[in-house]
């Protein structure tokens, strides 16, 4: 009975340490698990809408935009003049067009070419056209791009950043707001209204001529491409993972259109109830469709 009693007692802690281990393991592998279903889970689309694959394979994809010709053009984000602008050809490949960029991230169709902002420093807004390419006005780390007809609008992804407009007949540069806190994203809606967002805040303003500019939307997860359309106002959150695709119809209300992406960059409309949206994260170009 005694000897029973010593086995039992020595059994006990054999059996809370083997206990501890086995919680150990399976902590460990939640921990593990938890970031690879983050990094591999598949993009989910809203009811009504549809998305594919448009083009994959491009490194670095960041902004979109068609010339007057519908012409499709992407840039690749590379760092230190290693960023370029490519052309869609006819056969759906894309080649290089333009090289020796820092960080192109905003590229915008403009009066008759194509404006180009480069992230990566104290760089000009460039225009090509025409075959030629000359500059627009100089920022600092200058994000996306947005135009009313008229004037260009570009936005500063700094701890101190501006939002500027550029007057192409008089060469002249305006700062509208400055103090941003990393703003990366500008849009015109179609009646005139202009939207800014800033990153590390999560949220989206309504540019106001007072001043006091409304806060429309916040609680965001790096709100990084904003787009205005008659459809409404869309956020792209250039989250690394779990990033979202928003839209606020025309009534106020929110939808997630597109969950689970990898660092969404520009959303380009291609034709009614059509988009293209580059997903830096895995290197692609997605299209949606409204069904």
């Amino acid at each position: 009975m005694i000897g029973t009693r010593l086995a039992n007692t020595a059994r006990h802690p054999l059996r809370s340490y083997l206990k501890l281990m086995i919680g150990v393991l399976i902590v460990l592998a939640l921990a593990l698990a938890f970031p690879a279903w983050r990094h591999l889970a598949p993009v989910t689309a809203e009811t009504g809408w549809t998305h594919s694959v448009y083009r994959d394979s491009i490194e670095r994809v960041s902004a979109l935009a068609k010339d007057d010709r519908n012409e499709l053009y992407a840039t690749q984000e590379y760092h230190g003049g290693k960023g370029t602008v490519l052309l869609q050809q006819a056969d759906g490949r894309f080649i290089q067009v333009m090289q020796g960029l820092s960080k192109p991230d905003g590229l915008l169709s403009y009066r008759g070419g194509l404006a180009i902002s480069q992230e990566g420093g104290n760089l000009p807004v460039l225009w090509m056209h025409g075959g030629q390419t000359s500059n627009l006005l100089l920022g600092q780390g200058v994000e996306q791009l947005a135009s009313d007809g008229h004037y260009l609008y570009a936005i500063e992804d700094q701890s101190s950043g501006r939002l500027l407009r550029f007057d192409p007949q008089s060469g002249k540069t305006v700062v509208l707001r400055d103090g941003l806190n990393e703003a990366e994203a500008v849009t015109v809606c179609p009646d005139g209204q202009l939207f800014y967002a800033e990153k590390t805040r999560g949220w989206v303003k309504r540019l106001k001529e007072d001043g006091a500019d409304e806060t429309v939307w916040s609680g965001l997860n790096q709100p990084g491409y904003l787009l205005c359309t008659e459809e409404g106002l869309w956020v792209s959150e250039d989250a690394t993972h779990m990033a979202r695709l928003l839209l606020m119809d025309k009534s106020g209300t929110q939808h997630v259109v597109l969950d689970h992406l990898r660092s969404p960059q520009t959303l380009l409309p291609v034709a009614p109830r059509r988009y293209l949206l580059a997903e830096q994260g895995r290197n692609r170009i997605l299209e949606l469709n409204r069904l």
